[in-house]
């Protein structure tokens, strides 16, 4: 088991005046550290890359579909099109970053709702457009972990059970889940429970606080996340993602409104030792 951080509890866009915080995290303890992928060239993102590696610590990626134009699941078949150049740029990116782990709801714009539930021409849409962001990932070395969000971001993957069945019909092996505590914690009726069934399908996992604030300062279940995790004999990342209102458009995407911590620290060291203690307890 590996233990990160997302960056985006600092910024969406990670630049070199938030390169201190690598040295702060690898002396808290971290193994690796997530980093958005929202903007930017791939030049931009080796050079993150290498002051990671100067640092000792690993490197992953995130993103998010940013709009309309760019979703995997449309009837336009531009906006498909648009998915696959984006998640192929995030590969590049990835790829260029030193990451093999390319993560985040790579299925739909965030935000963008139909009125209705999922269709099955949208399961069809999606699984055909994400073959080939897969593909062309596979060429890279690269993983993807498709994130199932909560039922207020969006309406096409809310539940694992849901994730895991997509990511099969996807039918690639550098493709799995990516479990978030968060979400799990809104949309499962059994947080815990929904891991042992479909643990064959999760290649990634956000421990994330039932308010987005620090892990260990909330009611979700850890203890038993990690045994269902670890009895299972999932050996991959654990990876704190929190989100507070420093940046004003992520706060407004996120629904932040308030503060759920008195400052960064507690989230990053609080949260470090809440997760190697928990593990080890589990």
């Amino acid at each position: 088991m590996k233990v990160g951080f997302n960056m985006l509890l600092w910024t969406t866009h990670v630049t070199e005046d938030r390169f201190h915080l690598f040295k702060t995290l690898k002396k808290t303890g971290y193994d690796g550290i997530e980093i958005p992928m929202f903007e930017g060239e791939p030049a931009h993102f080796q050079k993150i890359g290498r002051a990671l590696r100067d640092e000792g610590l690993e490197a992953k990626g995130i993103t998010v579909m940013p709009s309309a134009a760019h979703d995997a699941i449309s009837p336009d078949a531009e906006a498909r099109a648009g998915a696959v150049r984006h998640v192929g740029w995030a590969t590049d990116c990835t790829e260029a970053l030193g990451g093999r782990l390319l993560s985040g709801p790579m299925h739909q714009a965030l935000g963008r709702f139909s009125g209705g539930g999922r269709t099955d021409e949208e399961w069809a849409r999606g699984v055909e457009t994400l073959q080939e962001a897969a593909d062309y990932a596979a060429k890279a070395g690269v993983a993807l972990s498709i994130e199932p969000l909560n039922r207020f971001e969006c309406y096409f993957l809310n539940t694992v059970a849901d994730a895991a069945r997509f990511t099969r019909d996807l039918d690639r092996p550098n493709v799995g889940v990516l479990y978030d505590t968060f979400h799990a914690n809104i949309e499962e009726k059994d947080p815990v429970g929904v891991i042992a069934p479909h643990l064959d399908a999760i290649n990634h996992v956000h421990v994330s606080a039932n308010d987005r604030g620090t892990p260990g300062k909330d009611h979700v279940p850890y203890l038993d996340t990690f045994r269902a995790l670890k009895g299972g004999g999932y050996d991959g990342w654990l990876t704190i993602e929190a989100f507070g209102r420093a940046l004003p458009d992520l706060a407004a995407a996120t629904r932040v409104w308030r503060d759920f911590f008195p400052e960064p620290e507690e989230v990053y060291a609080f949260g470090h030792k809440h997760i190697r203690d928990t593990w080890a307890a589990a």
